[in-house]
């Protein structure tokens, strides 16, 4: 009988010590502001992790915070980052199809100070929950994000890194040279149609004028919004969903980041 209880003793405390590694993630929203523009992001954490934590800065595609950079946030806090899906638009601000894409995404495709501004914005909210190591902080971005995620880059934002997915390499804006003290990794889709050669070649000279420690991974056959479920299946459109090339750049960033935190 001793046994039996002393077996059910220890059952019940090796439950307890596994119980914090299988804690659900937290999903919250959270409040901030650029300026007069009241933003809204979701912040995601595991409760029982104890900090501070690395933590990833998820921004968007062009229209707006979405289910995409929501779940991203979400994979990223199970992995053990504290995510925040930053928003760029403002609260309830969001594009229902591609013309109002277009339209909000405008003014920072045409303002990169702008643009540099309001993911700034997302970093210090990041900050201000005291969840993360300021120290550890990295960002990647989904087309339009990816995009803000290089510019991030450029700016000197202290990032420990970045991974732009599928997003636009060039920038009216080049990185000064010493300036991008962030790692950089451009995963993209070596037939994309929106992003020409003479960009990603652009973009190659700018990393090596800048003397950026820098990468890019051309995933064959993909198209632009390659990882986005809703893009549809025909790249003859320019625009299309790939399993294989959604799921290796995943692993590609992964491998980066882990790269990046390995003291």
């Amino acid at each position: 009988m001793r046994r039996v209880v002393a077996v059910i003793v220890m059952l019940f405390v090796c439950c307890l010590a596994a119980g914090p590694a299988h804690a659900a993630v937290i999903e919250e929203l959270l409040a901030y502001t650029h300026g007069e523009v009241p933003l809204e992001g979701r912040l995601c954490y595991n409760p029982a992790a104890t900090g501070p934590l690395p933590g990833v800065l998820v921004v968007h595609a062009w229209k707006g915070v979405d289910e995409h950079s929501i779940h991203t946030a979400r994979r990223l806090a199970e992995m053990g980052y504290v995510a925040l899906a930053l928003d760029m638009y403002g609260v309830g601000v969001r594009a229902s199809n591609s013309t109002e894409a277009a339209a909000l995404s405008a003014p920072f495709r045409e303002d990169r100070p702008l643009m540099r501004a309001r993911a700034a914005a997302g970093f210090q909210a990041l900050l201000a929950t005291g969840r993360v190591d300021p120290a550890r902080v990295l960002a990647l971005g989904y087309c339009f994000g990816g995009t803000v995620v290089l510019e991030m880059a450029r700016v000197g934002m202290p990032l420990l890194g970045v991974a732009s997915f599928h997003g636009a390499l060039g920038t009216p804006l080049p990185a000064a040279p010493g300036a991008v003290t962030a790692a950089v990794l451009a995963l993209h889709g070596a037939i994309d149609p929106r992003v020409p050669d003479a960009e990603l070649l652009a973009f190659k000279d700018e990393m090596e004028a800048a003397g950026a420690d820098w990468q890019a991974v051309l995933l064959g056959h993909a198209v632009h919004s390659f990882t986005d479920p809703t893009a549809g299946s025909d790249p003859s459109r320019g625009s299309a969903y790939d399993a294989r090339a959604a799921r290796r750049s995943w692993k590609y960033m992964t491998v980066f980041f882990e790269e990046l935190l390995t003291p």
